[in-house]
This record gives C-alpha cells, structure tokens and sequence, in this order.
C-alpha cells in the first residue's frame, strides 16, 4: 500500500464529510430569482428543512417546512440521500483511519488492513454519490421550474448550498477511488509471511522444502 496516496485520500475523504455537514443546514439551496423584476421586495431562500424570507429592510424570518407529507417527493428522497451520505462518510472514515499502515490496528497484518481501508474507500464512494444524486436531483428540478413558462409559482435560481454539495460529492468520490488504488498490493513482498507455530512436541516447522534440505549423517546416502 501507498502510505502517501492512502493519507491524502483520507483527507480527501474527510473534507468531502466535513462539506456534507456544512451543505446540509446551509438556509441557500435556492434563492428566489430577480430575473425580469424591477423592484424586488423581498427574497426567498430554501433549503431541505426550511424557507426564510428577507424584506427590503434586513428583516428576515425563517418557517419549517410544516408537513413532511405535504413536500415535493424530490426533496423527501434529497434528504433521505443526504442523510445516507453523512452515515457513509462516517463508516467510511472510521474504516479509512482503522486500515491506515500508521495505525495499530489489527498490528502488522497488512492484508486485513488493505482489506479494511478498502472497506472504507467503498464507503466514500457511497457517501460522493449520494450527495451527487441529491444535489443534482434538487438542482434539475430549480432549472426546471425556471425554464417553464407556464409556470406560475416563484422561479428560484442556485444556491450556494448545492456548489457546497457538489464539492463534497468530489472530494468523497476522488479519496475513496484514492483509498481503493492505495490499498492495491504491487508485489508479495508487500505481504507479510506469517512464521510457522511450532508443534505440540516443541519442533518448529521448517519453511525450505524437504528436497533442498542438506542431508543429515543418518541418511542413506552418507554411507554411500
């Protein structure tokens, strides 16, 4: 394994969680467009959770979003994926710093630890396409409702909250395709041979095969 590729993908992997966090409780998913309007009076922005309005004097108010049953079934599924995505991201770190060859555990057994680091660059994997589904999803559908002209309803426009996801979904997507590179062995030296357990009578096993072994003074050969 790559200890520099594996740490940097841990690192990227990490970020990528950490933008998650900060993508999900950002109120600027979608701001209300100003697009054809003189006087703007107010401006509306939304995120998964709640809608806040600013008026023309700084006052602003924010109301959550009253019936989960009653919202759009895009973004009951951008929520359920950006949950998914913070519980990947989390197994997957906790998995990345677990296989790292710095770290003590399951000692120096380097196969089971490339095992679990690749355990963990799938994890991110998961985590990067969840919040690229959602964001998309959540993104497609604002460039919809704002390219319809039969639309009646108030047409918003991208927010800052989604470039944060889309970030996160690539730092989660290059660290763990970086995690599932570094973890690939390049030669067996890189494996560690494990030494034979001696027997129950106190011998030790010999790893030279028998036909390569110097023969003893009580083989039949010596009295040849």
């Amino acid at each position: 394994m790559n200890a520099a590729v594996e740490a940097l993908a841990c690192f990227l992997g990490f970020l990528g969680w950490l933008l998650v966090g900060v993508a999900i409780p950002n109120r600027y998913w979608r701001e209300s467009s100003v697009d054809g309007n003189v006087i703007t009076t107010s401006t509306i922005y939304e995120n998964l959770w709640m809608s806040c309005a600013t008026d023309s004097t700084g006052v602003h108010n924010c109301r959550d979003f009253p019936s989960l049953l009653a919202l759009s079934g895009y973004i009951q599924a951008s929520r359920a994926l950006m949950i998914s995505s913070i519980v990947f991201g989390a197994f997957g770190l906790l998995a990345a710093l677990a296989g790292m060859q710095c770290s003590k555990v399951c000692g120096e057994n380097y196969v089971l630890k490339g095992r679990i680091a690749a355990i963990g660059g799938i994890f991110f994997l998961l985590q990067g396409l969840c919040t690229m589904i959602a964001i998309s999803w959540y993104a497609a559908n604002i460039t919809q409702e704002f390219y319809d002209q039969f639309y009646a309803g108030t047409k918003y426009e991208i927010g800052q909250g989604l470039y944060i996801g889309w970030g996160s979904g690539v730092f989660a997507i290059c660290g763990g395709s970086c995690l599932l590179c570094s973890c690939r062995m390049d030669s067996t030296s890189e494996k560690v041979a494990y030494p034979y357990q001696p027997s129950s009578r106190g011998h030790v096993l010999s790893a030279v095969p028998t036909s390569q072994r110097a023969p003893s003074n009580y083989d039949r050969n010596a009295y040849v």
